[in-house]
């Protein structure tokens, strides 16, 4: 029979001296102290000065107010194949009217308004119908103003309102974006 502890004993002892085999201890050190000695005598090197630091100048853009070439007119293209020119032009949009008597629709974001129908009187003459937060319903056609951001409706069409919104460049100027508010299909019951 195999005595476990015995066998476990030697096991450990033949670990131990194969581990100690890599060691090996050198008594004469003497090359090594007078390799170090040689080194440490020989002269430095100089260390090279650091490049003189230039000073950034900052270089501030103020064209950013002017009228930019690369943008063309913006078009908008109805359904009915209809154009209007409308320029995103800093420089040539006019201030809007605040002494203007405000739209009762002009103190909700558009976001807050939803288009849900529209009445048409004749050829051109087509009105949409707005539904604001209160709930209630108002007739809005061409010409009339609507949205926080002085928003001036140009066309009524039956799927959507297309409208302009005047607002500040951040710079003391004015500039327009194109917006749309788009009819709300109902889903049946």
């Amino acid at each position: 029979m195999i005595n476990w502890a015995s066998l476990k004993a030697l096991l450990v002892s033949v670990t131990l001296l194969f581990s100690l085999t890599g060691c090996v201890w050198i008594e004469d050190t003497q090359d090594l102290v007078k390799y170090v000695a040689e080194v440490q005598a020989r002269p430095s090197r100089p260390i090279k000065s650091l490049p003189e630091f230039e000073a950034y100048e900052a270089f501030v853009y103020e064209g950013t107010s002017l009228r930019n070439p690369f943008l063309a007119v913006v078009k908008f293209v109805s359904e009915d194949g209809d154009e209007e020119n409308l320029a995103l032009d800093p420089g040539n949009t006019p201030e809007p009217n605040e002494e203007r008597i405000k739209d009762y629709l002009e103190s909700f974001a558009i976001k807050n308004l939803s288009m849900v129908g529209t009445i048409s009187k004749g050829v051109g003459e087509e009105w949409a119908l707005i539904v604001d937060p209160n709930g209630e319903i108002h007739r809005v056609a061409a010409g009339a103003y609507m949205g926080l951001a002085h928003g001036s409706v140009i066309k009524v069409t039956a799927q959507k309102i297309k409208l302009i919104e005047t607002i500040s460049n951040g710079r003391g100027g004015w500039i327009t974006r194109p917006r749309s508010i788009e009819l709300i299909e109902s889903k049946g019951p």
